[in-house]
């Protein structure tokens, strides 16, 4: 590493899932599907839902909270708030800005939209930050409620999505640990594949609304996308896929997360899968995944985590990071 860059790492994480339980038995009482169906071509058994009460921002906010706790870090010393979002409370002001307001920062602030990648597109973004010594402390958050963009009627998509929100703490830490290796790319030529059309600046209604998704092409393209996305980051390091100690995938569908680690020739003990209880949390799922894994004690200091993402855009984004814990 360029010994005139720093190290960027993640010293804090904190996750936040709403209380409500939708099971895929129970979706079965308004939805034309089974929970046999859904598990069989998914692997989701249930999902989270926001209460009506609750916003993005509520979301983001729980999990910035335990975020900044567990980096014992308080909002006055963040520098910068990058959050991951695609179901925004607001056209403007920003989540972002609005959850540095409530957490009484006083720090730059945005969104960043990458659909599903989001969240691993922020991470590579903000360990550029802290890599050029132009910030200390960056809080990344990655924040959905996608269940209010689900048409209920559209059995193809309204089975796979959740609500919740995951938020990391990116600090410098000692060379040779952090962020060693990143790749994002995005092809726009894709973009029909998985959409929400409803736009102010087009005249779209409320019908646009709903996410729309060609679920094979999309399958078609994330089966590839997710194994060469992680392959081209370990390339960029110079890092074997065989000294991977756990792979993060985006949990979008546990065929997509097994084709990928057949590619990097991972055996299922380095996966981690969290799909069967979440489902599909855009943003938020790589790191609610990464919480849970750290909560079973999958990740410990040392480890070579690879994190991966794939959505609308179509985008992709991966990132090489070597847990720096040595307190545990």
């Amino acid at each position: 590493m360029n010994p005139q860059r720093h190290a960027a790492g993640i010293t804090g994480l904190g996750s936040y899932l709403p209380e409500r339980i939708l099971t895929n038995k129970e979706m079965e009482s308004f939805v034309d599907t089974t929970d046999e169906w859904i598990q069989s071509r998914t692997g989701i058994k249930e999902r989270r839902v926001a209460a009506d009460n609750q916003f993005t921002l509520d979301l983001a906010y729980e999990a910035a909270k335990a975020a900044l706790a567990d980096a014992n870090v308080t909002a006055d010393q963040v520098d910068l708030i990058i959050v991951a979002t695609c179901t925004g409370d607001h056209r403007f002001p920003s989540t972002a800005s609005l959850l540095q307001n409530r957490l009484g920062s006083t720090c730059a602030a945005f969104d960043l939209g990458a659909a599903c990648s989001g969240f691993v597109y922020a991470l590579n973004t903000a360990a550029q930050f802290v890599m050029a010594g132009t910030a200390q402390t960056v809080l990344v958050v990655g924040a959905e409620i996608m269940t209010r963009i689900l048409d209920w009627n559209d059995r193809t998509t309204c089975v796979l999505f959740g609500d919740g929100a995951g938020a990391a703490v990116l600090q410098r830490v000692p060379e040779s640990y952090g962020v060693l290796g990143t790749d994002m790319g995005s092809d726009g030529s894709g973009g029909e594949l998985l959409k929400v059309e409803c736009s102010i600046t087009r005249g779209e209604g409320e019908s646009r609304r709903y996410i729309q998704q060609n679920g094979r092409e999309v399958y078609r393209f994330a089966v590839n996308k997710l194994g060469e996305s992680a392959l081209q980051a370990l390339q960029n390091c110079n890092i074997d896929p065989a000294e991977i100690d756990l792979f993060v995938p985006h949990q979008a569908n546990v065929r997509i997360i097994d084709a990928a680690a057949k590619k990097l020739k991972l055996p299922s003990e380095k996966v981690f899968c969290d799909l069967e209880k979440y489902g599909n949390t855009s943003a938020a799922s790589v790191p609610i995944a990464l919480c849970e894994a750290r909560q079973q004690n999958r990740i410990k200091h040392d480890d070579l985590i690879v994190m991966v993402g794939f959505g609308g855009g179509l985008t992709w984004a991966s990132c090489v990071l070597k847990w720096y814990a040595p307190q545990q």
